[in-house]
Formats: structure tokens, C-alpha cells, sequence
């Protein structure tokens, strides 16, 4: 079963792109929660990373594994497949 995907982004931002496409590439769904103008949001997801104070804060199956940057040493690394079809745990 493929993993819940969560991407915390704002407008315009460049890692929130690369991060975005690489999930794209690799045909993974996701929910984009935009915090540009949303205090809301925003608090949400600091409460849900704590110490987040940048974007994009990428979330799957609940555990927030960083940003771009991090989505793509995942990828280097040869976890991110696992993680995204739900089987990292297993």
C-alpha cells in the first residue's frame, strides 16, 4: 500500500519545487499544504516538525523526514522507494 505523502510549501519557493518533482518522478501522491499566507498552517506544521522554520517539511506515513535536500539523499541513498510504497518498516 503506498505511504501518506504530506508537503508543507509556500509560493515561489524553489526547494519546494524540486522537492515536489522529484515525488512526481517517482509517481507518489501527495497532499501540498501552501502555508504562504495561512498563519494556521503554518503553526500546524511547526507543531508537526518541531523546529521547522523552513520549507518545504516533507511528511510520509507520519514521520517528517526534512526537506528537499533530505527527500533527495533518501533518493541517493536507495530508501525513498521503500518509503513511498509503504514497505520502510516492514
Amino acid at each position: 500500500m503506498a505511504a501518506t505523502v504530506e508537503i508543507y510549501t509556500k509560493f515561489a519557493c524553489p526547494f519546494c519545487v524540486t522537492a515536489k518533482r522529484l515525488l512526481q518522478e517517482k509517481g507518489a501522491e501527495f497532499t501540498e499544504i501552501d502555508v504562504t499566507l495561512d498563519a494556521d498552517k503554518r503553526g500546524e506544521m511547526v507543531a508537526r516538525v518541531p523546529g521547522a522554520r523552513t520549507v518545504p517539511q516533507i511528511i510520509i506515513d507520519g514521520v517528517a523526514v526534512g526537506g528537499s535536500d533530505d527527500l533527495r539523499a533518501l533518493e541517493d541513498a536507495g530508501k525513498l522507494d521503500a518509503m513511498l510504497d509503504g514497505s520502510a518498516g516492514q
